[in-house]
């Protein structure tokens, strides 16, 4: 007798917590909207970081369509510009537009072995002659740029961000 007490009990103490709130029968599920993030552009190279392979949106002006082959555009405000990319051509008709743009935060990293693999390149390319003496010059001198930014900056890096076009609408 008192096993089946103890049954009867632990059965309707299964059935009273399984029971639910959906009394429709239907499956109910939970989703969460995760807004994208708009950052300045003026602040894009500042905060760009904390975005690396995430997606964000900037709002600016497109001031320049590459004509070399169109699959970049140079995005600017008065507090500064971002660089997009893309794997399909922009139309030449956005440059001069306000747009809003998402994409992914690319980080291009130039660290001591970036500047002696440009160096390699500099010289073969001077030796080969597809250079003169003028952009080899140049060339040389930018590279010691970006040294004497790590050392400035006490960093073994420097980062360049830029943007991996995914869309835009019309700024409002």
């Amino acid at each position: 007798m008192m096993k089946k007490i103890a049954f009867l009990l632990f059965l309707i103490i299964s059935i009273v917590s399984c029971k639910t709130e959906n009394k429709k029968g239907e499956d109910v599920i939970e989703t969460k909207i995760i807004e994208t993030p708009m950052l300045a552009i003026g602040e894009f190279d500042t905060k760009a970081g904390e975005f690396v392979n995430k997606e964000v949106q900037i709002k600016g002006i497109v001031d320049h369509v590459c004509k070399h082959g169109g699959k970049k555009i140079l995005m600017v405000t008065d507090d500064g510009d971002v660089h997009v990319t893309s794997n399909e051509r922009f139309d030449e008709a956005l440059k001069g537009n306000e747009i809003t743009l998402t994409g992914v935060v690319a980080e291009e990293r130039i660290d001591e072995s970036t500047c002696l693999q440009m160096e390699e390149d500099n010289i073969k390319s001077h030796s080969e002659g597809a250079s003169n003496k003028e952009q080899f010059e140049a060339k040389t001198a930018h590279i010691q740029q970006y040294r004497n930014q790590m050392k400035a900056n006490n960093s073994d890096h420097i980062s360049n961000y830029s943007l991996k076009y995914i869309s835009h609408t019309k700024a409002e």
